[in-house]
Protein backbone atom coordinates (compact mmCIF):
# COMPACT_ATOMS: atom_id res chain seq x y z
CA UNK A 1 0.00 0.00 0.00
CA UNK A 2 1.36 3.50 -0.81
CA UNK A 3 2.68 5.43 2.19
CA UNK A 4 0.50 8.57 1.68
CA UNK A 5 2.54 10.56 4.17
CA UNK A 6 1.80 8.01 6.83
CA UNK A 7 2.56 9.01 10.39
CA UNK A 8 2.67 6.07 12.75
CA UNK A 9 0.19 6.18 15.61
CA UNK A 10 0.73 3.54 18.26
CA UNK A 11 -2.53 1.75 19.07
CA UNK A 12 -3.70 1.92 22.68
CA UNK A 13 -3.47 -1.25 24.72
CA UNK A 14 -6.33 -3.73 24.35
CA UNK A 15 -6.87 -3.69 28.14
CA UNK A 16 -7.13 0.09 28.15
CA UNK A 17 -9.58 0.10 25.27
CA UNK A 18 -11.77 -2.53 26.94
CA UNK A 19 -11.86 -0.65 30.24
CA UNK A 20 -12.75 2.63 28.57
CA UNK A 21 -15.34 1.18 26.19
CA UNK A 22 -17.19 -0.39 29.09
CA UNK A 23 -17.84 3.13 30.37
CA UNK A 24 -19.79 3.98 27.22
CA UNK A 25 -23.09 3.26 28.89
CA UNK A 26 -25.52 4.47 26.26
CA UNK A 27 -23.56 5.09 23.08
CA UNK A 28 -22.23 1.66 22.26
CA UNK A 29 -19.80 0.86 19.48
CA UNK A 30 -20.36 -2.35 17.54
CA UNK A 31 -19.46 -4.00 14.24
CA UNK A 32 -21.51 -5.30 11.31
CA UNK A 33 -19.53 -7.56 8.99
CA UNK A 34 -20.75 -8.85 5.62
CA UNK A 35 -17.91 -11.26 4.75
CA UNK A 36 -17.35 -9.32 1.54
CA UNK A 37 -15.69 -11.20 -1.30
CA UNK A 38 -12.59 -9.32 -2.46
CA UNK A 39 -10.60 -9.47 -5.67
CA UNK A 40 -7.63 -11.81 -5.59
CA UNK A 41 -8.92 -13.93 -2.69
CA UNK A 42 -11.56 -16.65 -2.49
CA UNK A 43 -15.00 -16.41 -0.83
CA UNK A 44 -13.72 -18.99 1.67
CA UNK A 45 -10.98 -16.52 2.62
CA UNK A 46 -13.69 -13.95 3.36
CA UNK A 47 -15.32 -16.32 5.84
CA UNK A 48 -12.00 -16.92 7.61
CA UNK A 49 -11.35 -13.17 7.73
CA UNK A 50 -14.71 -12.67 9.45
CA UNK A 51 -13.71 -15.19 12.10
CA UNK A 52 -10.37 -13.41 12.60
CA UNK A 53 -12.15 -10.07 12.86
CA UNK A 54 -14.58 -11.45 15.42
CA UNK A 55 -11.77 -12.50 17.71
CA UNK A 56 -10.09 -9.10 17.31
CA UNK A 57 -13.12 -6.97 18.11
CA UNK A 58 -13.88 -9.22 21.06
CA UNK A 59 -10.43 -8.44 22.48
CA UNK A 60 -10.82 -4.73 21.70
CA UNK A 61 -14.02 -4.43 23.72
CA UNK A 62 -16.63 -3.72 21.02
CA UNK A 63 -20.14 -4.27 22.31
CA UNK A 64 -21.45 -6.64 19.63
CA UNK A 65 -20.61 -8.22 16.28
CA UNK A 66 -23.41 -8.73 13.80
CA UNK A 67 -23.15 -10.82 10.62
CA UNK A 68 -25.32 -10.23 7.57
CA UNK A 69 -27.16 -12.73 5.36
CA UNK A 70 -27.00 -12.60 1.57
CA UNK A 71 -27.54 -15.30 -1.04
CA UNK A 72 -26.20 -16.14 -4.51
CA UNK A 73 -24.01 -13.03 -4.51
CA UNK A 74 -20.68 -12.49 -6.19
CA UNK A 75 -19.97 -9.79 -3.62
CA UNK A 76 -20.82 -11.28 -0.24
CA UNK A 77 -19.88 -14.73 1.08
CA UNK A 78 -21.95 -14.57 4.29
CA UNK A 79 -24.92 -16.76 3.39
CA UNK A 80 -25.35 -18.57 6.73
CA UNK A 81 -24.66 -16.26 9.69
CA UNK A 82 -25.96 -18.81 12.18
CA UNK A 83 -23.09 -21.16 11.24
CA UNK A 84 -20.44 -18.46 11.55
CA UNK A 85 -21.93 -17.36 14.86
CA UNK A 86 -21.52 -20.87 16.26
CA UNK A 87 -17.81 -20.79 15.42
CA UNK A 88 -17.46 -17.37 17.05
CA UNK A 89 -19.49 -18.35 20.10
CA UNK A 90 -16.85 -20.86 21.14
CA UNK A 91 -13.81 -18.71 20.25
CA UNK A 92 -14.81 -15.36 21.85
CA UNK A 93 -15.39 -14.44 25.46
CA UNK A 94 -17.11 -11.07 25.91
CA UNK A 95 -18.67 -9.65 22.75
CA UNK A 96 -22.35 -10.09 21.91
CA UNK A 97 -22.86 -12.04 18.67
CA UNK A 98 -25.79 -11.87 16.33
CA UNK A 99 -27.37 -11.75 12.91
CA UNK A 100 -28.05 -8.60 10.93
CA UNK A 101 -30.11 -10.15 9.98
CA UNK A 102 -31.81 -13.46 9.39
CA UNK A 103 -34.19 -12.91 6.48
CA UNK A 104 -37.16 -14.48 8.20
CA UNK A 105 -39.50 -14.99 5.19
CA UNK A 106 -37.05 -17.56 3.81
CA UNK A 107 -37.45 -19.85 6.81
CA UNK A 108 -39.63 -21.51 9.42
CA UNK A 109 -39.81 -19.44 12.60
CA UNK A 110 -39.40 -22.62 14.63
CA UNK A 111 -36.18 -23.59 12.86
CA UNK A 112 -34.69 -20.12 13.36
CA UNK A 113 -35.69 -20.23 17.04
CA UNK A 114 -34.00 -23.62 17.44
CA UNK A 115 -30.80 -22.43 15.78
CA UNK A 116 -30.54 -19.41 18.04
CA UNK A 117 -31.48 -21.35 21.15
CA UNK A 118 -28.50 -23.60 20.36
CA UNK A 119 -26.31 -20.51 19.97
CA UNK A 120 -27.60 -19.22 23.30
CA UNK A 121 -26.56 -22.51 24.90
CA UNK A 122 -23.05 -22.03 23.47
CA UNK A 123 -22.71 -18.40 24.62
CA UNK A 124 -25.35 -17.65 27.27
CA UNK A 125 -26.33 -14.00 27.49
CA UNK A 126 -24.32 -13.03 24.40
CA UNK A 127 -26.61 -13.85 21.46
CA UNK A 128 -28.67 -11.43 19.35
CA UNK A 129 -31.24 -12.51 16.79
CA UNK A 130 -31.62 -9.71 14.29
CA UNK A 131 -34.34 -10.34 11.71
CA UNK A 132 -35.45 -8.61 8.55
CA UNK A 133 -38.11 -8.92 5.88
CA UNK A 134 -36.03 -8.16 2.76
CA UNK A 135 -34.87 -11.12 0.64
CA UNK A 136 -31.14 -10.33 0.71
CA UNK A 137 -31.07 -11.73 -2.82
CA UNK A 138 -32.85 -11.63 -6.19
CA UNK A 139 -36.35 -12.98 -6.74
CA UNK A 140 -35.18 -16.24 -8.30
CA UNK A 141 -32.91 -16.99 -5.35
CA UNK A 142 -35.67 -16.11 -2.90
CA UNK A 143 -37.89 -18.63 -4.66
CA UNK A 144 -35.14 -21.27 -4.44
CA UNK A 145 -34.94 -20.66 -0.69
CA UNK A 146 -38.69 -20.69 -0.18
CA UNK A 147 -41.17 -21.78 -2.89
CA UNK A 148 -43.74 -19.54 -1.18
CA UNK A 149 -41.48 -16.49 -1.48
CA UNK A 150 -44.05 -14.41 -3.35
CA UNK A 151 -46.32 -14.32 -0.29
CA UNK A 152 -43.92 -15.02 2.57
CA UNK A 153 -43.03 -11.39 3.26
CA UNK A 154 -46.70 -10.62 4.01
CA UNK A 155 -46.56 -13.05 6.94
CA UNK A 156 -43.55 -11.35 8.53
CA UNK A 157 -45.43 -9.94 11.58
CA UNK A 158 -47.03 -13.31 12.34
CA UNK A 159 -43.71 -15.08 11.88
CA UNK A 160 -42.05 -12.61 14.23
CA UNK A 161 -44.75 -13.14 16.85
CA UNK A 162 -44.15 -16.90 16.78
CA UNK A 163 -40.39 -16.46 16.78
CA UNK A 164 -40.52 -14.23 19.87
CA UNK A 165 -42.52 -16.83 21.77
CA UNK A 166 -40.31 -19.78 20.80
CA UNK A 167 -37.05 -17.94 21.46
CA UNK A 168 -38.20 -16.85 24.93
CA UNK A 169 -39.89 -20.18 25.73
CA UNK A 170 -43.21 -18.37 26.13
CA UNK A 171 -46.64 -19.77 25.15
CA UNK A 172 -48.07 -19.06 21.75
CA UNK A 173 -51.65 -17.72 21.53
CA UNK A 174 -54.36 -19.98 22.96
CA UNK A 175 -55.75 -21.11 19.60
CA UNK A 176 -52.37 -21.41 17.83
CA UNK A 177 -52.00 -24.80 16.06
CA UNK A 178 -48.37 -25.12 17.29
CA UNK A 179 -48.96 -24.02 20.87
CA UNK A 180 -47.51 -27.24 22.34
CA UNK A 181 -44.35 -27.10 20.18
CA UNK A 182 -41.17 -26.10 21.99
CA UNK A 183 -37.87 -24.77 20.62
CA UNK A 184 -35.01 -26.64 22.26
CA UNK A 185 -32.65 -26.28 23.98
CA UNK A 186 -34.49 -24.14 26.53
CA UNK A 187 -32.41 -22.45 29.21
CA UNK A 188 -32.31 -19.60 31.72
CA UNK A 189 -31.34 -16.96 29.14
CA UNK A 190 -32.66 -16.08 25.68
CA UNK A 191 -31.32 -14.28 22.61
CA UNK A 192 -32.22 -10.61 22.29
CA UNK A 193 -34.39 -10.10 19.20
CA UNK A 194 -33.84 -7.02 17.00
CA UNK A 195 -35.65 -5.84 13.89
CA UNK A 196 -33.38 -4.52 11.16
CA UNK A 197 -34.39 -2.57 8.11
CA UNK A 198 -33.96 0.32 5.72
CA UNK A 199 -37.53 1.63 5.62
CA UNK A 200 -40.33 2.73 7.91
CA UNK A 201 -41.96 -0.72 7.73
CA UNK A 202 -39.42 -2.45 9.95
CA UNK A 203 -39.44 0.49 12.34
CA UNK A 204 -43.19 0.20 12.82
CA UNK A 205 -43.03 -3.58 13.29
CA UNK A 206 -40.30 -3.19 15.91
CA UNK A 207 -42.34 -0.51 17.68
CA UNK A 208 -45.48 -2.67 17.69
CA UNK A 209 -43.70 -5.65 19.28
CA UNK A 210 -41.59 -3.57 21.68
CA UNK A 211 -38.28 -4.69 20.13
CA UNK A 212 -34.95 -2.93 19.52
CA UNK A 213 -34.52 -1.52 16.01
CA UNK A 214 -31.45 -0.99 13.79
CA UNK A 215 -31.54 1.17 10.66
CA UNK A 216 -29.24 0.35 7.70
CA UNK A 217 -27.83 3.88 7.36
CA UNK A 218 -24.85 2.63 5.32
CA UNK A 219 -27.14 1.10 2.70
CA UNK A 220 -29.49 4.05 2.21
CA UNK A 221 -26.82 6.75 2.72
CA UNK A 222 -28.97 7.98 5.58
CA UNK A 223 -32.07 8.67 3.49
CA UNK A 224 -35.18 7.97 5.53
CA UNK A 225 -33.27 7.36 8.76
CA UNK A 226 -34.78 10.26 10.68
CA UNK A 227 -38.31 9.37 9.56
CA UNK A 228 -37.96 5.66 10.37
CA UNK A 229 -36.41 6.26 13.78
CA UNK A 230 -39.00 8.94 14.56
CA UNK A 231 -41.83 6.53 13.73
CA UNK A 232 -40.18 3.87 15.86
CA UNK A 233 -40.06 6.13 18.92
CA UNK A 234 -43.49 7.67 18.39
CA UNK A 235 -45.25 4.34 17.96
CA UNK A 236 -43.22 2.33 20.48
CA UNK A 237 -45.20 0.02 22.76
CA UNK A 238 -43.16 -0.88 25.85
CA UNK A 239 -42.60 -4.59 26.41
CA UNK A 240 -41.46 -6.51 29.47
CA UNK A 241 -38.06 -7.12 27.92
CA UNK A 242 -37.69 -3.59 26.54
CA UNK A 243 -39.57 -0.94 28.53
CA UNK A 244 -38.06 1.82 26.38
CA UNK A 245 -37.14 1.99 22.68
CA UNK A 246 -33.58 0.93 21.84
CA UNK A 247 -32.20 2.09 18.50
CA UNK A 248 -29.02 1.63 16.49
CA UNK A 249 -27.71 2.52 13.06
CA UNK A 250 -25.13 0.78 10.87
CA UNK A 251 -22.72 3.31 9.31
CA UNK A 252 -19.97 2.94 6.73
CA UNK A 253 -16.70 3.89 8.46
CA UNK A 254 -12.98 3.63 7.74
CA UNK A 255 -10.20 5.00 9.92
CA UNK A 256 -6.51 5.22 9.06
CA UNK A 257 -3.40 6.97 10.35
CA UNK A 258 -3.85 9.77 7.78
CA UNK A 259 -6.80 11.23 5.90
CA UNK A 260 -5.14 10.44 2.57
CA UNK A 261 -4.76 6.79 3.46
CA UNK A 262 -8.39 6.52 4.59
CA UNK A 263 -9.59 8.06 1.31
CA UNK A 264 -7.34 5.64 -0.59
CA UNK A 265 -8.89 2.68 1.24
CA UNK A 266 -12.41 4.03 0.65
CA UNK A 267 -11.86 4.02 -3.12
CA UNK A 268 -12.62 0.29 -3.13
CA UNK A 269 -16.08 0.84 -1.67
CA UNK A 270 -16.81 3.68 -4.11
CA UNK A 271 -16.06 1.56 -7.17
CA UNK A 272 -17.91 -1.42 -5.73
CA UNK A 273 -21.00 0.72 -5.07
CA UNK A 274 -20.97 2.02 -8.66
CA UNK A 275 -20.96 -1.56 -9.92
CA UNK A 276 -23.75 -2.45 -7.48
CA UNK A 277 -25.92 0.36 -8.81
CA UNK A 278 -25.27 -0.91 -12.33
CA UNK A 279 -26.75 -4.22 -11.18
CA UNK A 280 -23.44 -6.07 -10.98
CA UNK A 281 -22.40 -7.93 -7.82
CA UNK A 282 -18.62 -8.04 -8.05
CA UNK A 283 -15.80 -8.64 -5.57
CA UNK A 284 -14.50 -5.61 -3.71
CA UNK A 285 -11.60 -4.26 -5.82
CA UNK A 286 -8.22 -3.18 -4.53
CA UNK A 287 -7.83 0.60 -4.11
CA UNK A 288 -5.45 0.60 -7.09
CA UNK A 289 -8.09 -1.14 -9.23
CA UNK A 290 -10.76 1.21 -7.93
CA UNK A 291 -8.80 4.35 -8.80
CA UNK A 292 -8.83 3.22 -12.43
CA UNK A 293 -12.61 2.68 -12.43
CA UNK A 294 -14.41 4.45 -15.32
CA UNK A 295 -16.96 6.48 -13.34
CA UNK A 296 -19.49 8.46 -15.34
CA UNK A 297 -20.17 12.06 -14.31
CA UNK A 298 -23.46 11.04 -12.72
CA UNK A 299 -21.74 8.23 -10.82
CA UNK A 300 -19.13 10.65 -9.50
CA UNK A 301 -21.88 12.96 -8.30
CA UNK A 302 -23.69 10.03 -6.72
CA UNK A 303 -20.50 8.87 -5.03
CA UNK A 304 -19.96 12.35 -3.58
CA UNK A 305 -23.33 12.07 -1.85
CA UNK A 306 -22.58 8.57 -0.55
CA UNK A 307 -19.14 9.67 0.64
CA UNK A 308 -20.61 12.60 2.61
CA UNK A 309 -22.85 10.21 4.56
CA UNK A 310 -19.95 7.92 5.50
CA UNK A 311 -17.29 8.46 8.17
CA UNK A 312 -13.86 8.27 6.53
CA UNK A 313 -10.60 9.66 7.87
CA UNK A 314 -8.35 9.89 10.90
CA UNK A 315 -9.71 8.50 14.18
CA UNK A 316 -10.57 11.98 15.50
CA UNK A 317 -12.44 12.92 12.33
CA UNK A 318 -14.34 9.62 12.20
CA UNK A 319 -15.17 9.89 15.88
CA UNK A 320 -16.54 13.40 15.38
CA UNK A 321 -18.58 12.36 12.35
CA UNK A 322 -20.08 9.27 14.02
CA UNK A 323 -20.91 11.19 17.18
CA UNK A 324 -22.57 13.87 15.05
CA UNK A 325 -24.72 11.30 13.24
CA UNK A 326 -25.65 9.54 16.48
CA UNK A 327 -26.55 12.80 18.23
CA UNK A 328 -28.64 13.99 15.27
CA UNK A 329 -30.60 10.74 15.11
CA UNK A 330 -30.66 10.12 18.87
CA UNK A 331 -29.53 6.49 18.66
CA UNK A 332 -28.07 4.34 21.42
CA UNK A 333 -25.55 2.48 19.32
CA UNK A 334 -23.50 2.60 16.12
CA UNK A 335 -22.45 -0.52 14.22
CA UNK A 336 -19.44 0.05 11.97
CA UNK A 337 -19.49 -1.36 8.43
CA UNK A 338 -15.91 -1.33 7.11
CA UNK A 339 -15.38 -2.46 3.52
CA UNK A 340 -11.58 -2.52 3.07
CA UNK A 341 -9.69 -4.81 0.70
CA UNK A 342 -6.57 -5.27 2.83
CA UNK A 343 -7.40 -7.27 6.00
CA UNK A 344 -4.52 -5.65 7.91
CA UNK A 345 -5.81 -2.17 7.09
CA UNK A 346 -9.30 -3.22 8.12
CA UNK A 347 -8.04 -4.51 11.46
CA UNK A 348 -6.11 -1.26 11.92
CA UNK A 349 -9.30 0.74 11.34
CA UNK A 350 -11.10 -1.09 14.13
CA UNK A 351 -8.14 -0.66 16.47
CA UNK A 352 -7.96 3.06 15.82
CA UNK A 353 -11.70 3.62 16.21
CA UNK A 354 -11.92 1.60 19.40
CA UNK A 355 -9.14 3.71 20.87
CA UNK A 356 -10.66 6.97 19.66
CA UNK A 357 -14.08 6.24 21.10
CA UNK A 358 -12.60 4.95 24.34
CA UNK A 359 -10.75 8.21 24.87
CA UNK A 360 -13.21 10.77 23.56
CA UNK A 361 -16.86 9.69 23.58
CA UNK A 362 -18.84 11.13 26.45
CA UNK A 363 -20.88 8.50 28.29
CA UNK A 364 -24.66 8.93 28.45
CA UNK A 365 -27.16 7.52 30.91
CA UNK A 366 -28.68 4.15 30.06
Amino acid sequence: MPDHGRKTILPPSEAGIRAALHHLIKMRLSVLDQSMIVSGRSPADSIRETLDLGRLVDRLGYHRLWLSEHHSSGSIAGSAPEVLLAALAVTTSHIRLGSAGIMLPHYSSLKVAEQFRVLEALAPGRIDLGVGRAPGSDGRTALALNPNAAHAADAFPAQLRDLMAWVANQPLPENHPFRVVQAQPVGPTAPQIWVLGSSSYGAQVAAFFGLPYCYAYFFTEGKGASEALGLYRDQYRPSDANPRPISAIAVSAIAADTQAEAEFLYASRAAWRAEFERGRFVPLPTPEEALRYPFTDSERARNDIIRQRAAIGTPDLVHTRLTQIADTLGVDEIALVTAVHDPAARRRSFELLAGGFAKALEPRAA
